[in-house]
């Protein structure tokens, strides 16, 4: 692993000629030299460690390295060793590699550089963070600022948050909520100062962006509660900040969701909804719910809602809105008695509610 590490250091160096013997060989025909002198066995796993650049690099110095002589391969590895052992190891960081490179590239080259790896290391850290158990990152995370903790709940998918989310402190889990619902854009520095912490303390021991509105990461976090702990934390959120979770609630389960109702299900809604909200409700809906609702009809009811609506006229989106709003609400309201199923979270499991 340290030659590896070395090798790419060397291939950083790129400037001089070839001429000269060892003092005039550029960074690329040291690092051939070395592969050389490994052979294929020992050589394989740094080959591995090289990116395609840096192999077609490496290849090219290698054809044209020639033959070197003895004095030259020895002055290579002496060279080779104290630097391996000068420092007793290598040490690097973002900060150190971008110093090291503004030393030998333009800085327009190295700015694209640097921000190219600082976007693919971000992605790393989020996706690997997914795969540390939610009660350790809890453990973790306990221990933080709210405004912190937000953060990092924001950028990981809704389902781990939600889980996280369980495992704290309720007091503190309903301002990490609070937080995530009023949370603006995130100062890069401070993110990455956030992503280069748990890259050390968490994705490091492991074998991101368009930003979403803020109430529709919280209704797939809440969606992915079980009941209970949507129910709790629902109500604490409606005593602190009443708007927001009615806005939450409105997108955890949409009119359009309704189309998740079995067949028993909508019939019974069907049966409760008043005729005037049903053609409202449906004379603003696309093809597929209409014909959903009215499949589920006897057809003396379909022709008579379906007359109904032509019967309505242009009406307001406002009220199209209100009488869609009106029947899930409804919805909602019977599946609290158990008279109705609905599939919470796009339809992968049906619950009682």
């Amino acid at each position: 692993m340290a030659s590896g590490l070395n090798l790419q250091a060397e291939l950083a160096k790129l400037g001089g000629g070839s001429g000269g013997g060892f003092p005039g060989m550029t960074g690329a025909q040291r690092a051939a030299a070395l592969l050389l002198l490994l052979g294929e066995s020992e050589g394989a796993p740094i080959w591995q460690m090289l990116d395609e650049d840096e192999v077609k690099l490496v290849s090219h110095a290698m054809v044209q390295l020639g033959s070197l002589e003895a004095e030259t391969v020895e002055k290579l590895i002496v060279d080779f060793v104290s630097r391996l052992s000068s420092g007793g190891g290598i040490t690097s960081n973002f900060e150190r590699t971008e110093s090291l490179l503004l030393k030998i590239f333009p800085t327009e080259q190295v700015s694209a550089i640097m921000a190219e790896i600082k976007g693919a290391s971000g992605k790393r850290v989020w996706a690997s963070l997914t795969q540390i158990d939610p009660e350790i990152l809890a453990s973790f995370l306990r221990n933080e600022y709210p405004q912190t903790v937000a953060v990092v709940l924001s950028k990981v998918r809704s389902d781990y948050a939600a889980k996280v989310l369980t495992i704290l402190p309720e007091e503190f889990a309903i301002d990490v909520l609070n937080r995530m619902l009023r949370m603006e854009t995130v100062q890069k520095e401070a993110l990455r100062h956030i992503e280069e912490t748990l890259r050390v303390e968490f994705v490091s021991t492991i074998a991101q962006t368009t930003r979403r509105d803020a109430h529709e990461l919280m209704a797939d976090v809440f969606n992915a509660f079980d009941r209970q702990t949507e129910g709790r934390f629902l109500t604490a959120l409606d005593q602190a900040n009443r708007g927001s979770a009615k806005k939450i609630r409105q997108l955890m389960f949409t009119f359009e969701d309704l189309l998740k109702l079995d067949a028993g299900s909508v019939q019974t809604l069907l049966r409760k909804v008043d005729n005037e909200t049903l053609c409202r409700a449906l004379k603003g809906a696309d093809e597929r719910v209409r014909t959903f609702f009215l499949k589920n009809m006897s057809t003396r009811a379909a022709k008579n809602i379906t007359d109904e609506m032509g019967s309505l006229g242009p009406i307001r989106l406002k009220d199209v809105d209100e009488a869609q709003a009106k029947m899930t609400e409804l919805a909602k309201d019977l599946a609290e008695k158990g008279e109705i199923m609905i599939a919470k979270s796009s339809g992968e499991e049906e619950l009682v509610y």
